[in-house]
């Protein structure tokens, strides 16, 4: 396991959970910060042990308020596509994980770490949690994913708005635009955002991972080839041992002991 300096990295039971930490910049994104996440989700990925993942932000303000500003602003057109290219690659990674990660969302999302927050597949947000993309107030547009996440995710005029005011909205609003899935007080987000993560790992693990696969394939695909993985999955999930022993659980009215094989 990598020694990280700018995030916490920690393993209880299956389920991991990835700390940005840097509270006195308010957990902002610098290049160092980025690569760690990187390293991290790799781990995640890579230990047979994890079966899902929570990401959040150290302090009580903060889940990531953006990238560093101090780094952007010394950017040049190479360096600038090198510095987007850093942070869609480690985002990317942790979209296309095939374990469930939620981001427990518990100050300012903002620029980057609303971006960081879109590459998760579910998000469960503080009262206190703030949402916005206010790159275009620095001269510059959303680099690590949030012009193509946030559309597909809140419908296109919902997402240009966003992006074009550079606005902040609250956790509210993010709910009632499907932005955030849930809304936890903050003492409780990560009580209840593990809660969440304990229900889903309860399930076939192969299946989970499947799940995730043809949601992810869906999203670029066309109807007719989504629906070709999809039932190509379903199949290669019928000669699974997690699939006899969930339906034969289910006949004999217990809870199933999945194995992942």
């Amino acid at each position: 396991m990598a020694q990280y300096e700018t995030i916490q990295y920690e393993t209880d039971g299956s389920i991991a959970t990835i700390t940005v930490n840097r509270p006195e910049k308010l957990n902002a994104l610098n290049a160092a910060t980025i690569a760690e996440l990187h390293s991290a989700f790799r781990d995640a990925d890579a230990d047979e042990q994890v079966r899902a993942l929570i990401l959040t932000g150290a302090g009580g303000k903060a889940f990531v308020a953006g990238a560093d500003i101090g780094e952007l602003a010394k950017m040049g057109p190479l360096t600038g596509v090198q510095v987007s290219r850093q942070g869609q690659d480690a985002f990317r990674f942790l979209e296309s994980m095939r374990k469930p990660v939620v981001a427990a969302v518990n100050g300012f999302a903002l620029g980057g770490g609303l971006e960081l927050a879109l590459a998760c597949h579910l998000r469960i947000a503080s009262s206190k949690a703030k949402f916005g993309l206010p790159e275009v107030r620095l001269g510059i547009i959303p680099g690590y994913g949030g012009t193509v996440r946030l559309p597909r995710l809140v419908g296109r005029g919902r997402a240009l708005e966003l992006i074009l005011s550079g606005e902040m909205i609250d956790a509210v609003e993010a709910l009632r635009i499907g932005l955030v899935n849930r809304i936890a007080e903050p003492d409780q987000l990560l009580t209840e955002t593990r809660g969440l993560v304990e229900k889903i790992v309860a399930n076939g693990p192969i299946a989970l991972a499947m799940a995730l696969e043809s949601v992810d394939h869906a999203a670029t695909a066309s109807v007719e080839n989504g629906l070709r993985l999809e039932s190509d999955l379903f199949g290669l999930l019928a000669s699974t041992d997690d699939m006899r022993e969930g339906m034969q659980a289910f006949l004999e009215k217990r809870a199933a002991a999945f194995k992942g094989r």
